[in-house]
């Protein structure tokens, strides 16, 4: 049976108050989390972006949730630090945390200084990054040179069994590929012959383990309300990569965004007031395949959110 989880959005809401909505969405009815691992936001307008590990060990210790996080190892941050964040956590609390790794964003990694290295490289860095973590999670001592440097690193505390390292992706030849190496396969919505393939590619490649989605939608009590909900928070967040993942600042996104409208903002993001219409929309979701559905409310006060589909939509759902 799919299970349905929240997305803690730290680009768009402070750290206190996500981590209450967490508490609030386990009272609900929803039964696990996610959340993103980003130095900014996308826009002014979402306006925050606190460190998703430290926010992850106190929701992990205040619900019973299990949690997720999407994060790119290679450039700001060193893989060895990563296997360290993954294994404290692994071992704080067995069987409720995984991560999902990604090739990054030039938005975030630009903090470094360093140049931006082409997708294929990033790739091909991120594999060297999957490959110390795994091993620094076995126990193992581990040096290395090459597209990331290793000297001698080793975990001290580790969990008993490794949390999952899940591909992210958002193309099915992106989603082939994460099969050569993930735990797992984490998308995003799109249209439903688009989903379908990338579970196809995920699979017919030999992937194996669960397949997640991340579902970005708006609801509000009036349809206008909705849709200034997600035009306000999301338009930015419409542009597929290249675009996504080399522009450097907010202001840049902020900028190509101007003219972004409502009709384009609905393309990527389930916009509705009718609870029945979203109940549905997840149906479908989980008749196409999808282990776990993490819903994505875009808007920056959770809790109207939480209580409606905790009310309504979960139990339809059930």
């Amino acid at each position: 049976m799919t299970e349905y989880g929240i997305h803690a959005s730290h680009e768009q809401i402070p750290p206190a108050e996500l981590l209450a909505a967490v508490v609030a969405a386990e009272r609900a009815g929803f039964q696990a989390a996610m959340c993103s691992d980003h130095f900014s936001p996308w826009s002014a307008r979402q306006g925050q972006s606190a460190f998703a590990w430290s926010w992850l060990g106190a929701a992990l210790q205040a619900t019973n949730l299990s949690f997720g996080v999407v994060n790119a190892p290679g450039q700001r941050y060193h893989p060895a630090i990563i296997a360290q964040a993954i294994g404290t956590l692994g071992a704080m609390f067995p069987g409720r945390f995984w991560a999902a790794l990604g090739s990054g964003e030039f938005s975030n990694e630009h903090i470094t200084g360093d140049p931006w290295p082409r997708k294929e490289v990033r790739e091909a860095r991120l594999l060297e990054c999957v490959d110390v973590i795994r091993d620094m999670l076995a126990g193992k001592e581990v040096t290395r040179d090459g597209l990331v440097t290793v000297d001698r690193a080793r975990l001290w505390t580790r969990p008993e069994t490794p949390p999952a390292l899940i591909g992210a992706a958002v193309s099915t030849k992106t989603a082939a590929w994460c099969a050569g190496w993930a735990d797992g396969l984490v998308t995003v919505n799109a249209p439903e012959e688009q989903l379908r393939a990338m579970i196809s590619a995920y699979r017919d490649a030999g992937g194996t383990g669960p397949v997640c989605l991340q579902v970005h939608l708006s609801w509000a009590p009036t349809e206008a309300e909705a849709e200034a909900i997600a035009h306000d928070q999301w338009r930015s967040n419409i542009f597929p990569p290249p675009v996504c993942w080399d522009l450097e600042t907010v202001e840049h996104f902020d900028v190509v965004s101007e003219n972004v409208t409502v009709d384009q903002v609905r393309k990527l993001v389930n916009v509705s007031a009718d609870l029945e219409e979203h109940t549905e929309l997840l149906r479908g979701y989980a008749a196409l395949g999808f282990d776990r559905i993490y819903l994505h409310h875009v808007g920056q006060d959770l809790n109207p959110f939480i209580d409606a589909f905790g009310a309504k939509v979960l139990p339809a759902l059930r």
